[in-house]
């Protein structure tokens, strides 16, 4: 590997993991303000979590 691609791959991972943080967090605030609708935000933010993982290392792969 030459240093472009460590440095693309750094930086996916980086977004990836920006994106699923960003993620967790949001679905915290919906919970505390809806706690009836828990299992509904969950199930959508694990859905959108690997969703962005998948697109995570389909890049690194391709990288």
């Amino acid at each position: 590997m030459n240093i472009p691609e460590i440095v693309g791959a750094g930086l996916i991972v980086i977004g990836a993991g920006l994106g699923i943080g960003r993620i967790g967090g949001q679905a915290m605030e919906a919970i505390a303000r809806q706690p009836e609708a828990s299992g509904k935000i969950q199930t959508a933010m694990l859905i959108a979590a690997a969703l962005i993982e998948g697109i995570g290392f389909a890049a690194l792969f391709a990288a």
